[in-house]
């Protein structure tokens, strides 16, 4: 379900930079401007997607996102340090699987076709744990979207985490929002040319170093490295990183917030996934409305005046350019940096926090109702809080024991499973051999996998065919029951193996029986269940 906590509005205040139509590529005010009032500085900023007529193809208007701090840029700054960390360095993280495996800890090997997480090896066959993993993470975005809406897109999605990483570079070299604007805005220099050049080197070192370790998860990486350094790689290791350095630069350095706005399609399945119980960050206009850049003469004139005093300093913060004041809206990542600034805000002008909040449409409602009946002061004053009885109701227990019950399934799936596997293929074209004594040969074909990173050896025999023989070339020449096999580590050991019966021992012209092989000094065993053909009876 689709909803939309809070309607447009208009200011009721006196905004000359709104009525001009002012963009985001507007200066700050300099020093010596006129400022609010209340003294709070007036960000003469519009949002990107607001007072202009729309248009099929608009060129992308630059945003200027203000530092800002609080506890929800602490947390951002947390997660995409961890986030990053995670990234770059887990390539390069040991773990000892003995003399027989890679002790890369995190290893796709395709020439090998093997994955490996710390203790966990994963073959071709067994993909079916990949795919596991894949509805988890499904499952947990809807988790999380249920309980506290587009955290995930606000901070965890890549496209988020490195445009931050871009813009804290460009702050970095360049200075924050004021210098950045009138950097753009003046005559060509050099001293322009070499900060922009200075910028777009650090972006693209970032973004080969994005790509470089992307592929460090396909071979081991110190070996990769250097091969590539000195251009011993293979070509796809080049291509790759190429690919990677390309996409990264261009999305988070030079789209940003077109990516979320008009590529990315989770925004539109959030949506459906929201209800009045989601957690989202919302404009609490029962509270900021009418808003007014002169609250104490209104006030003195007796005009009734809301807390927000519209200096634009969410809009000024906002990655993706929009006034959360507008409502809720599909570009908004809910990033909440907009909270932080407001609440920078309230404290200066001596006004309660919170008049932009994480809250739910039914806590919403509900201040609205009683702000409505009992007026804005009381409505502050018992403000319905959103608690984690009204955030984790049954939807989010079901999609969180979806999500558990298949993670505790996979869990005992791999410690139960199997490191050994047999298979068998009769031999088509003959189905069987008469021998010159009468008695008839089967031929097939048998692979013994040995999913361990240790040498191991296997006893391989035959069960329920009367008088039955077996031998194998390069293995056993002389016809027994059973043989030992030897399959080195993480192989498969493919050997072809010939099988006869006396006819007048078997009861009919196909015969069941099983080959099984068991681990010698261990417990595992496997067991095939085959046939044996013989000419029919006269």
């Amino acid at each position: 379900m689709s909803v939309t906590l809070v309607g447009n509005r208009t200011p009721s205040g006196t905004a000359p930079e709104r009525a001009n139509g002012i963009s985001p590529s507007v200066a700050d005010p300099v020093p010596g401007a006129p400022v609010n009032p209340s003294g709070v500085r007036q960000y003469p900023d519009q949002a990107v997607n607001k007072g202009r007529k729309p248009k099929l193809y608009k060129g992308r208007e630059p945003i200027y996102p203000r530092r800002v701090h609080g506890r929800f840029r602490t947390l951002k700054w947390i997660i995409m340090a961890v986030t990053l960390t995670i990234y770059y360095v887990a390539p390069w993280v040991r773990f000892d699987r003995g003399p027989y495996a890679p002790d890369q800890a995190i290893l796709v090997d395709l020439a090998n076709r093997r994955f490996f997480f710390f203790w966990v090896e994963i073959w071709p066959q067994e993909f079916f744990y990949v795919a596991g993993l894949l509805i988890m993470a499904g499952i947990g975005l809807f988790l999380v979207t249920s309980a506290v809406g587009r955290a995930w897109c606000g901070y965890a999605c890549p496209q988020t985490v490195w445009t931050d990483l871009f813009i804290w570079i460009e702050r970095l070299v360049i200075g924050d929002r004021n210098a950045r604007i009138k950097l753009d805005n003046s005559p060509f220099s050099a001293r322009k040319a070499r900060l922009k050049i200075t910028v777009h080197t650090i972006w693209l070192l970032i973004a080969v170093a994005t790509g470089g370790a992307w592929i460090f998860y396909f071979a081991d990486a110190p070996t990769l490295a250097t091969q590539f350094i000195r251009g011993e790689a293979p070509a796809t290791a080049y291509i790759t990183v190429a690919i990677l350095t390309f996409t990264t630069y261009t999305l988070g350095g030079l789209m940003r917030e077109q990516v979320c706005t008009y590529m990315c399609p989770w925004p539109r399945i959030q949506a459906a996934m929201m209800d009045e119980h989601s957690l989202t960050v919302t404009y609490n206009d029962w509270r900021g409305e009418p808003r007014s850049r002169h609250a104490k003469r209104m006030e003195r004139e007796g005009k009734v005046v809301g807390d927000c005093i519209d200096c634009n300093a969410c809009v000024a913060v906002c990655p993706t350019g929009i006034d959360i004041r507008d409502g809720q809206q599909l570009p908004c990542i809910t990033c909440a940096l907009c909270i932080d600034a407001c609440d920078e805000v309230m404290e200066k002008v001596g006004k309660p926090r919170g008049l932009i909040s994480y809250t739910t449409l039914s806590d919403y409602a509900a201040n609205a109702a009683r702000a409505a009946t009992e007026g804005v002061e009381a409505a502050k004053a018992g403000q319905v809080l959103p608690g984690w009885r009204e955030v984790m109701r049954p939807r989010v227990f079901l999609y969180f024991g979806l999500w558990s019950a298949i993670g505790i399934g996979m869990v005992i799936a791999v410690l139960a499973r199997d490191r050994l596997d047999l298979s068998v293929a009769h031999d088509r074209n003959p189905r069987f051999v008469q021998l010159s004594d009468g008695e008839v040969r089967n031929g097939y074909t048998v692979k013994i996998m040995n999913m361990e990173p240790e040498p191991r050896e296997f006893d391989f025999g035959i069960e329920g065919l009367p008088g039955g023989l077996m031998w194998s070339p390069n293995i056993v020449d002389e016809p027994a029951r059973r043989f030992a096999v030897p399959v080195g580590p993480d192989q498969v050991r493919e050997f072809r193996v010939f099988v006869k019966a006396d006819p007048k021992d078997l009861d009919s012209e196909t015969t069941p029986f099983n080959f099984r092989t068991y681990e010698i000094g261990g417990r595992e065993n496997s067991e095939f269940d085959a046939v044996f053909d013989a000419p029919p009876r006269r």
